[in-house]
């Protein structure tokens, strides 16, 4: 019965950065929950990669290239999912963009408007085109992917560290307006996870690890699916009373 509360089975879901990292191990472990996945990702090659990958599960699966931060593609991408799946259960807005480095004196206005059209407005405009399906499926659970950078700060990360905040608040003020229409909103934040983000800020993983990793009281980075893990949580029965919340999945970051 524990075990029932964690099945995806007669779901649909949404993910978008679905084609690697922790999007890619989301979009993996609901499939293996029972979930059917569209898998919405920038690059359209890593997106087909996932659905395959998906498909090899037993699930139904489609692949969407979309940038969220665009508007008419979000109007494309979700008519195409409409047209693969008809109803729509859940969502997770995990697409993210590889944000500079840089106090506010550093950024420019075009690196800092792209952040924010893609961590923050890519969840809004992602939520504002699927909620009417999830609402007229009888309620869903909606995941927006922020990080514990949205609750505390570091250092040139100024462009990261707002757009992740705001991701946090929009989700409390999703959560307040849709309760309602039987629809959860709620944010996963991870710590630092084993991703090619962490190789292109760091250079390798090797220094990734060694910089980043004692940074988590249990001494290490995680992996993605552990953070996955905490999705299917987050998208199943077994979080039916969490609304409005933030799930920090952080190996301790925030703890000291």
């Amino acid at each position: 019965m524990a075990d029932d509360l964690y099945s995806l089975h007669g779901k649909n879901a949404v993910v978008t950065g679905a084609g690697a990292g922790i999007g890619r191990a989301i979009a993996l472990a609901f499939a293996r929950a029972g979930a059917n996945v569209a898998c919405v990702d920038l690059d359209g090659s890593t997106a087909e990669a996932t659905r395959r990958e998906v498909v090899q599960t037993g699930r139904r699966a489609t692949a969407v290239t979309c940038d969220v931060g665009s508007e008419d593609e979000v109007a494309a991408a979700t008519r195409k999912v409409l047209d693969a799946f008809k109803a729509v259960h859940i969502l997770v807005n995990g697409a993210a963009g590889h944000d500079p480095n840089g106090t506010v004196l550093d950024l420019s206005l075009t690196d800092w408007n792209r952040v924010m059209a893609v961590n923050i407005g890519g969840a809004f405009l992602m939520s504002r085109a699927l909620l009417p399906a999830m609402i007229a499926a009888g309620g869903g659970s909606i995941i927006h992917i922020a990080s514990q950078l949205g609750s505390v700060a570091a250092p040139a990360r100024a462009a990261y560290c707002t757009s992740k905040g705001a991701l946090i608040q929009l989700a409390k003020a999703m959560a307040t307006d849709h309760a309602a229409q039987n629809v959860r909103v709620n944010t996963l934040s991870p710590g630092a996870v084993e991703t090619d983000r962490l190789v292109k800020r760091f250079g390798d993983m090797e220094t990734a690890r060694r910089i980043s990793g004692p940074k988590h009281l249990v001494g290490r980075l995680g992996q993605p699916d552990e953070i996955a893990a905490a999705a299917v949580f987050l998208a199943s029965d077994a979080s039916s009373f969490m609304t409005g919340a933030d799930l920090l999945i952080d190996g301790g970051y925030n703890a000291t």
